[in-house]
């Protein structure tokens, strides 16, 4: 389901995408026509409205002046300094005509609002520089007033004062989404990684569950013929270990596959995982295999957090899988040292057999096991190393984690 989810907002961004870049790459054409077509519109009214008597009609020249000032608006978005020169060139041409006036100069209004907001700087300050004098002149042709000067000025600062403000919000909104989609790739890689992460744990956990039951399987499988007829007992014994282990590893197995298909906000079975109690019944299944295996504790036992304790176990049950499938080992010996120093402790797992140090013919693995371990101490901050034991015989696997000791103030009153 969160694959599904995350292929479906992957799809939604792209097409998001897509549909900005169309309209990025058509809008500027229908966009400047449909403005085009709505300041033609509003210079048409004082053509069509009757004019008195004692002013000069209406003609298809003063019309088509008119028009010249409005169509450079089509190019607007593509040449925004090149569209406003040539509106006020055509604008200071109309004004010795006496033709209808306009209640408000749409045009040239349109043309500085686009300079301001999509023009670069140089053609901004080339407008400002020239735009100012320029309406200076018209005022000047036309009434010649103090307030029509205010008007002009104060109608061209406003205009010019709301194209930097659109340039400014598109900025932002440009910014704000390239943050978006920066935090988007973010996530997904980070998801990438998680779900990576995910299945190096899942495959740690069958490697160790399965490897474990499948070498006390065929350890047993192997000595149950020899017996068979010499001890009946031992040879059951042999038999039901392997049920035993078997009936484990498929219960493990199922809870395992069980949470991987579990959908979400659906009910979860909650399944006790391995602590340093189960030790003593993981040894005792080794015991049980034909190895003597002795567990020893020295110091005193600190509070472990839960899943360091899963650590623990993982890595003790991983090293005597090793010494089952590929030593010829009779005795195995896991020793667990607590040492405290002030407030902050270590406990060392150290599993020792009497083997031949090297792995028995016929018997390698893929090496899975001893990265796993070496994974599974540094997720605590810990080491871990293996290598022949004392003198060169036998062989040798070392864990090392931090212990964090709370003093009876911090624990509080029983």
């Amino acid at each position: 389901m969160k694959s599904c989810t995350g292929l479906r907002s992957r799809i939604r961004s792209r097409l998001r995408s897509r549909i900005r870049i169309r309209f990025r790459v058509r809008s500027p054409w229908a966009v400047d026509a449909l403005i085009t077509a709505v300041v033609q519109a509003a210079v048409t009214i004082p053509f069509v409205v009757p004019r008195s008597a004692d002013v000069p009609p209406a003609t298809w020249a003063f019309y088509g002046m008119t028009t010249l000032s409005v169509l450079p608006l089509l190019w607007r978005s593509r040449a925004p300094l090149t569209c406003l020169l040539a509106i006020t060139m055509a604008g200071l041409a109309y004004l010795p005509m006496d033709g209808p006036g306009q209640p408000m100069p749409y045009s040239p209004l349109v043309a500085i609002f686009t300079v301001a907001a999509q023009a670069g700087v140089r053609q901004r300050r080339v407008t400002v520089g020239i735009g100012l004098p320029v309406v200076a002149v018209a005022v000047a042709l036309r009434t010649n007033t103090a307030r029509e000067y205010l008007f002009a000025f104060f109608l061209f600062s406003m205009v010019y004062a709301l194209g930097v403000l659109a340039r400014t919000r598109q900025a932002y909104t440009e910014a704000v989404e390239a943050r978006a989609a920066e935090l988007e790739r973010a996530r997904v890689v980070e998801a990438e990684r998680a779900a990576e992460r995910e299945r190096a744990r899942i495959a740690r956990e069958m490697h160790d569950i399965l490897s474990h039951a499948v070498s006390l399987m065929v350890v047993q499988a192997e000595a149950g013929p020899l017996v068979v007829r010499s001890d009946p007992d031992r040879a059951e014994a042999a038999f039901d270990a392997i049920a035993g282990a078997g009936r484990d590893a498929m219960v493990q197995l199922r809870r395992m596959l069980g949470v991987l298909k579990e959908e979400p906000g659906g009910p979860r079975e909650l399944v006790p995982q391995p602590t340093l109690d189960g030790l003593d019944s993981l040894v005792g299944e080794v015991r049980r295999a034909g190895l003597s295996v002795v567990l020893l504790t020295e110091g005193d036992p600190q509070p472990l957090a839960a899943d360091a304790q899963v650590t623990v176990y993982r890595v003790v049950q991983e090293a005597l899988t090793n010494v089952l499938k590929h030593s010829d080992a009779r005795s195995v010996s896991v020793r667990l040292a607590w040492d405290a120093v002030d407030r902050q402790g270590r406990l060392a797992v150290t599993v020792t057999d009497d083997g031949t140090g090297v792995l028995r013919p016929g018997g390698a693995g893929s090496g899975r096991g001893l990265i796993g371990i070496r994974e599974r101490a540094a997720a605590h901050g810990g080491t871990a190393s293996a290598g022949p034991g004392p003198d060169g015989r036998g062989f040798r696997v070392c864990l090392e984690l931090p212990v964090m000791i709370s003093s009876p103030a911090e624990v509080g009153p029983a």
